[in-house]
Formats: C-alpha cells, structure tokens, sequence
C-alpha cells in the first residue's frame, strides 16, 4: 500500500515536494490545507484533482485517513500545525526549518514518541546519495578547516525594498536568511564534523530584527568551519573542506552536484556524484522506508540519527541567533 500524503502550504516547495513524492511512487496525493479553497484548486490543478480533497479547516484536514502529513507553511506556524497532526495521530514531515527555537523542536519530539508516531525535519541535503559519497569520503581524512557558502539573492528583496515585509524577512514568521538558507550550511557541518564547541554569528539586521546576510563560524576542537549566507545577493563560491592531504571542493553543501578532491601534490580524484532531477527526491524515499518499516532497526537507526543531529542543528542556530542579537516572536513565547 502507498502512503497516504496530505499537504500544507501551496507554495513552490510543497510542489517540488509531491512530485519528488510521486515519483518515488511510494506515495499518493490526497488531501491539501490551505486557507482558502480557491488556491487549493488552483494548486491541485496539474494533479488528478478528483482524487484530492481540499480543506480550509485544519482539524477536519488532519482527521482525514492520511498516513503523513507534509507541512511547508510559514516557519512560525509548523509547531502548532504539526502538534495538532500529531494529536490527530498523523506522522508529520516539516520544511526546514521545522521550528522557530529548540524548545519546541523538543516538545514536538517527545510529543511524537508520547503518541507513537514520527517526525521528520525536512532537510533535504542530509539525504543526498551524494552527499553520502562525500561523508564516506571524508571518513578517514583529518579535517583542519571548511568554508561554506549559500546566498542567493532572493524573489522576495524587490517586495522587501519596496517597504514591504515578506515572511521571510519578519521576526513574527521566524525569517531570515540564517533560518533560510545557512540552515543547510549547518546540516552539512553537523553532518560532517559534529556539534562545534561553540558558534558565532555576525550578521546585517534588518529594521524588521532578521537576517538579510551574515558570516559565522563552527568551532571545533582542532579547527574551525566559516559559513556564509545571504539573501541580498548572489554568490557562485566553491565549498570547500581542507584536510592534511589536500582540499574537497564542492559546488554546494545544499544540493551537491561535483566533488573533486584536490591532493597536496595536485593531482585529482574526482568523486562518483550523479545528482538525481528533483533533489527531494532522495529525502521523500528515505521518509518513506521508515514510515514504511518502523521496526525495522536500521531504518529507526538512521531515523534517530536524523532527530540527533536536528538538535543540534536547532541548538547552534539559537545560540548563532542570540550572539547575532536576532529574536523571533516565538523565542518570547
């Protein structure tokens, strides 16, 4: 039997979303909630819209006969949208970031034990078969330094420079781009080196209190991570890792596309990446084995993994927030 998968938010991800879904045909689409039925029509219009049920009232949208629930509304509504799939029984994938602090990362956590279903934050990299070569790469490399960067001017600056306060930039929606776009740096160190001993974060406020760019850093026992994001411009830098034999350079941390090892002496060992169509794609397959075998001591092995390092991605990004001076309407909470 497929999955059931019901959907929340109407957006460009939640599409992306489905049809790395539907493609993995583990699962089928069968309801989405938004706040108003016409965008939900609109929305289902390219799938068999027969087959799918549109709802503009939570409680009834996840007392339907869903098997997983996928929610990628603004951040600072994920923590009550997914207690209330939780109480309702459902198994619940949130969009990175999946909650606006660790404080309700943890509720959640337990609250999905308490009611004997699963929780998944959506980080999409951490499920790359690529970005499993290079972990694997790095397996037996001394690591001494990295630097990661992902910035990329967004759709929503002409709106932001024109007076206007996209989500993505309002503290009440829990934005900014340390939220947006340096969470995959942090997955990808956390990943890859561990919890940092300690992290830091030097960033351009907006009047709004978010993040509109920023430069940070991991440290680690023996060296340090530099992390660079921004939504204000663009920026087409290499990711690299240094190590005592040579440097990995990557084209990305977020969605890995090539990785060329280059040694001290020169020479070059290009890694085996083939990087799949939809970059979701990877993600839904492995939510789809554990909610498919729950029991299953290896897939729950790497599901605890992932819970692992959501902590402490959820941990160092607060404490990244808070030497920043960055609060969201839900830390006062």
């Amino acid at each position: 039997m497929k999955l059931k998968l019901g959907v929340i938010g109407t957006g460009w991800i939640s599409r992306s979303f489905i049809d790395a879904a539907l493609s993995t045909k583990k699962y089928t689409f069968d309801a989405i909630y938004t706040r108003r039925i016409e965008s939900g029509v609109s929305f289902t219009e390219d799938f068999d819209s027969n087959k799918i049920e549109i709802f503009d009232n939570l409680a009834e949208f996840v007392a339907s006969p869903l098997d997983v629930i996928y929610i990628a509304s603004p951040n600072a509504l994920h923590f009550e949208q997914t207690k209330t799939a939780i109480l309702a029984g459902k198994n619940v994938i949130v969009e990175k970031p999946a909650f606006s602090n660790p404080t309700e990362l943890d509720e959640i956590i337990k609250l999905a034990a308490q009611e004997k279903v699963l929780f998944f934050e959506a980080a999409r990299n951490l499920h790359e078969k690529s970005f499993e070569i290079v972990r694997n790469f790095l397996a037996d490399k001394t690591i001494i330094g990295a630097d990661f960067t992902y910035a990329k001017y967004s759709s929503k600056m002409p709106a932001l420079l024109n007076g206007e306060l996209p989500n993505k930039f309002n503290a009440a929606f829990s934005g900014g781009l340390l939220a947006d776009l340096g969470v995959y740096l942090l997955y990808a160190a956390h990943a890859f080196f561990g919890k940092p001993k300690y992290a830091r974060y030097d960033a351009e406020i907006l009047p709004s209190g978010v993040d509109v760019s920023g430069v940070g850093v991991l440290a680690y026992e023996d060296f340090k991570v530099a992390i660079k994001t921004g939504g204000n411009y663009n920026s087409y830098l290499p990711n690299e890792i240094y190590t005592t034999t040579g440097t990995l350079v990557l084209d990305a941390v977020n969605a890995i596309s090539y990785a060329r090892f280059i040694a001290l002496d020169g020479t070059t060992t290009e890694l085996p990446i083939v990087a799949v169509k939809n970059n979701m794609q990877e993600e839904a397959k492995d939510f789809a084995n554990v909610l498919e075998a729950p029991n299953d001591y290896k897939q729950f092995e790497k599901y605890e993994e992932w819970l692992s390092i959501a902590i402490n991605v959820a941990e160092t990004s607060y404490a990244m927030r808070e030497s920043a001076g960055i609060q969201f309407d839900a830390d006062k909470k």
